[in-house]
Order: structure tokens, then C-alpha cells, then sequence
């Protein structure tokens, strides 16, 4: 619900801001749109547990929380405030942040031939807010900014990944 309310606030918190700048801003109320897909229910934990864990609590409530806010919440809330207060560009983290989850729900789409929780709003949402946003921001910053937010976007989810398989090992090894 934060989310809609962020959508509904926009207009007065982003008056006179530049487009790119509201663009970025839209990353997080749409990100918490696409949270809700992915974690009402705890559907994309109970998911990611029975794909990758094999059943087992691979993803734990506090792995979902941790990432969530401090992985998404907080990066993109760095990545506007960086935009705002140093270059333009920064906030091109929090737009590939969301393409990067965008890319990965649809392979896994393909890789399973199914649906997964989250896919939905990762083509309706994150794909045309990030393109659109990453060529409206192509006239004003330049490669390097491109690479660095693509680069933190990669590394995140490269992290959870990690942090997934390592933990998949754990658990392996303590029920061997």
C-alpha cells in the first residue's frame, strides 16, 4: 500500500523536478508494487525454497527482509538522493536495479517454463519504466554512469544468488 501512496503523492513531492529525476523517483513505488507480487502470501519465498532449496528454508523471512530494504529500499533511496544532490546519473542505479530483476524473472520464466511471483509486474512495469528512463537519461549523463548502475544492479543480484547457494550447501551438508 506504501507504494500506491507513493504514486498518489508524486505529483506534490516531485513538483518542478526534472523528468529524469521523477522517473527515478517512480522506481521505488513501482518496486514495492512488484514486491507485493512477489511476497504477498510468501509466494517468492515459498517459491525460491521449493525451486532452489529443493523444500528446504533456503530463503528465510529475514533474508527476504534484509535484501528487500536494505537491497532495494535503501539502494534506490541512495541512488535518488545522489541523483538529486551530485549527478543526474546516479539514479540510473535504481533503474537498472530493476531491470536487472526484470531480466532474471523473465530467464527464470523461461528456464521453468512458468510463472514465478513477480513476473508479471517485471514485464508490465519494470521493463518499460527502464527503458524508457535509461533513454530519457541518455541525453544528460554519460557511459560512465550507465556502466556504474548497471555494474551495483549486477552485484546485488549476484550477492543474493551467492547468499542463496551458499546457504542451499548448508543445509545440504547438515542434513547429510
Amino acid at each position: 500500500m506504501a507504494g500506491l501512496l507513493m504514486l498518489l503523492l508524486m505529483p506534490l513531492l516531485t513538483l518542478g523536478w526534472p523528468t529524469e529525476l521523477k522517473l527515478f523517483y517512480l522506481t521505488l513505488p513501482v518496486y514495492m508494487l512488484h514486491q507485493y507480487e512477489e511476497w504477498d502470501d510468501d509466494r517468492f519465498r515459498i517459491f525460491i525454497n521449493n525451486h532452489l532449496g529443493h523444500g528446504k528454508n533456503l530463503l528465510t523471512h529475514k533474508a527476504g527482509f534484509v535484501i528487500n530494504i536494505f537491497g532495494v529500499w535503501g539502494v534506490i533511496a541512495i541512488s535518488l538522493y545522489l541523483a538529486f544532490y551530485v549527478n543526474q546519473g546516479y539514479g540510473l542505479i535504481a533503474t537498472y536495479l530493476v531491470l536487472v530483476n526484470a531480466l532474471v524473472h523473465i530467464l527464470a520464466g523461461f528456464v521453468l517454463r512458468s510463472y514465478n511471483p513477480g513476473l508479471i509486474t517485471a514485464i508490465v512495469l519494470f521493463m518499460p519504466l527502464g527503458f524508457y528512463t535509461i533513454y530519457r537519461e541518455n541525453a544528460h549523463s554519460d557511459d560512465a554512469f550507465q556502466y556504474f548502475g548497471i555494474t551495483i544492479a549486477i552485484l546485488i543480484h549476484v550477492s543474493i544468488i551467492w547468499h542463496l547457494l551458499r546457504r542451499r550447501k548448508q543445509l545440504t551438508k547438515n542434513f547429510k
